[in-house]
């Protein structure tokens, strides 16, 4: 006994000296959806030869991003058809979910899915994020993977299939799918625009359909939850010309506002009740969340024509900071105001961004399609701080960046990354 209790001291020394961010990644843009983690010392350059700690090859392309729950990282893609534009058939087209472990990049598992046919044809710049564009979302418990037309599928984490359920059967002939499912409580929520132009909320434990919110047109990006000033929460999506708060726990919707006037992408973020949006056609809009029917006027903070068509923002410190999908230009705009503080091209040129920006450390990480990531300081005056790429690998790449336990995780069309110092 003498020696155990040293033992014990010395075990829960070492616990209470470990470090703090060894956090949990489980949902497209991680904790709370906003694609922020609050990790230090992450790496700011990295290269095939420099801070890869390791990598994985991937047996097909995919837009969705890496997860991070429990030792394990959750990642999904596609092979057969989809490869390239207007070739193949669609009954090659197979969806498969990857579990790796997060230490070491061995493969743990992986499951395979047959689509509901017919998809969306693979024809053009449209579709050109193909069939996996959906990011797993995971309650620490169980794995929920979206795939459109195809459903929604629960597993637990070794893998064993608990249930699936259907969010709709419709397609979009251009856009297809690209929606990840959102927890809140009891509920696994999708936005099923392309498929039922819908919001749907399902039983996480049973796959029941529990409550499903209509009249979602044009919107692929994932619903965010957002506390508001008196303490409650609610659930803010950006649809065709309107932004909408609705009642998560039964999806009875609370309030709209004028919003982005054409298809949305971006997902919105949110801060201290305030939720801003931005889309394409230059478009940006902060909306003081808890109001009730048409708030428009009574609601609406600012407005200005700066916007993204694809990438979604990052709040820090009282700014807003994105990408632009096409121009390769970066943004910081002034969050009480809409004020840009600054807009500036990257060098080399990035051509289009995709993916969201990640914001971790006092950086900001923004994955360009083909030219790699560009590190910039999030501060409200531009600083780049690195440009990155790993050498050997030219595919595309429209995942945005995963932070968990000290190590970033990136994947394109080729490979998965476990990037770290």
């Amino acid at each position: 006994m003498s020696r155990l209790i040293p033992l014990i001291l010395l075990a829960a020394l070492c616990t209470a000296m470990a470090p703090l961010y060894a956090a949990d990644w489980r949902q497209f843009r991680g904790p709370g959806g906003q694609g922020k983690s609050d990790e230090t010392s992450l790496p700011q350059a990295w290269s095939a030869k420099e801070n890869l700690s390791w990598q994985v090859d991937l047996p097909g392309p995919g837009g969705s991003s890496p997860i991070v729950v429990a030792g394990r990282v959750f990642v999904t893609c596609y092979t057969g058809y989809g490869l390239q534009p207007n070739e193949g058939d669609q009954q090659t087209l197979r969806r498969h979910l990857f579990c790796f472990d997060r230490e070491t990049g061995k493969q743990l598992w992986q499951r395979s899915f047959e689509p509901k046919l017919p998809e969306h044809a693979y024809r053009g710049e449209g579709a050109y994020h193909g069939y996996s564009s959906s990011t797993p979302g995971s309650d620490g418990e169980r794995l929920y993977v979206f795939f459109g037309k195809s459903g929604l599928f629960c597993f637990d984490l070794a893998g064993k299939l608990i249930w699936q359920a259907s969010a709709g059967d419709g397609i979009h002939p251009s856009w297809g799918s690209g929606c990840s499912p959102l927890l809140s409580g009891d509920l696994v929520i999708v936005n099923a625009s392309a498929e039922s132009g819908a919001l749907v909320a399902f039983d996480k434990r049973s796959g029941q359909e529990v409550w499903r919110a209509g009249g979602i047109q044009s919107s692929w990006n994932t619903p965010l939850l957002v506390a508001t000033e008196r303490g409650g929460t609610e659930l803010v999506v950006s649809i065709q010309a309107r932004l909408l708060g609705f009642d998560p726990a039964d999806g009875r919707k609370l309030w709209d506002a004028d919003g982005i006037h054409r298809y949305v992408c971006p997902s919105v973020v949110a801060d201290k009740g305030v939720v801003y949006a931005i889309g394409g056609g230059h478009t940006s809009l902060a909306v003081r969340a808890g109001g009730t029917g048409d708030v428009t006027d009574s609601h609406v903070l600012w407005r200005q024509k700066r916007g993204s068509n694809v990438s979604s923002p990052v709040l820090h410190q009282g700014h807003l900071y994105w990408a632009d999908a096409r121009g390769g230009v970066v943004y910081c705009q002034h969050a009480k105001t809409g004020k840009v503080v600054y807009q500036q091209r990257l060098e080399p040129r990035p051509g289009r961004f995709w993916a969201s920006a990640t914001l971790a450390d006092g950086k900001i990480y923004y994955v360009s399609q083909h030219q790699g990531t560009y590190v910039v300081a999030a501060q409200p005056e531009f600083k780049l701080l690195a440009h990155n790429r790993i050498e050997g690998d030219e595919s595309r790449t429209n995942a945005s960046i995963a932070v968990s336990d000290g190590r970033l995780y990136l994947r394109s069309d080729q490979s998965l990354y476990c990037i770290g110092n």
